[in-house]
């Protein structure tokens, strides 16, 4: 049989529609394996002495990391399963520091669509918003891509 994606097509997405998604824990495990696959082992992610010497009282986890897991959020909806083309840009706002222990979730909302010159794709740009459990915006995010069209 056949793959066949359960992600929405571009008509079927509507401006104004609000995503919000489950949320996760991070944890030390996140951060040690994200610094080992990023090479990034800047001790205010790595080294607690170093960490509470900081603003932030401790270590925090990679913001590229928690963008990361905006990603899989989003896709763990289901809803660009398979129909998504492209990812053509993101403008990324890092507005808070996420602790290990901090529950954190994606919101996302559809701001714009616009139709190509091709038939077969449109481009959806949407607002994105990682928060954490105190309802405190972490990442802030607009992103546009390229997703399929329904066949005409």
């Amino acid at each position: 049989m056949a793959y066949q994606p359960r992600g929405l097509t571009f008509e079927q997405f509507n401006v104004g529609d609000v995503h919000v998604c489950q949320g996760r824990t991070v944890t030390e495990a996140d951060v040690v394996h994200f610094a080992g696959i990023s090479g990034d082992y800047n001790p205010l992610h790595t080294n607690e002495e170093y960490g509470q010497t900081t603003p932030f009282g401790g270590r925090i986890a990679h913001g590229v990391l928690i963008l990361a897991m905006a990603t899989g959020q989003i896709n763990q909806t289901g809803l660009f399963e398979g129909t998504t083309l492209a990812l053509l840009q993101q403008t990324i706002k890092y507005v808070g520091a996420v602790k290990f222990g901090d529950t954190v979730h994606l919101e996302f909302k559809i701001a714009e669509k616009k139709e190509t010159s091709k038939p077969d794709r449109g481009i959806l740009t949407l607002e994105n918003k990682m928060v954490n459990q105190h309802g405190q915006t972490v990442i802030e995010v607009q992103e546009v891509v390229m997703i399929k069209r329904s066949a005409a």
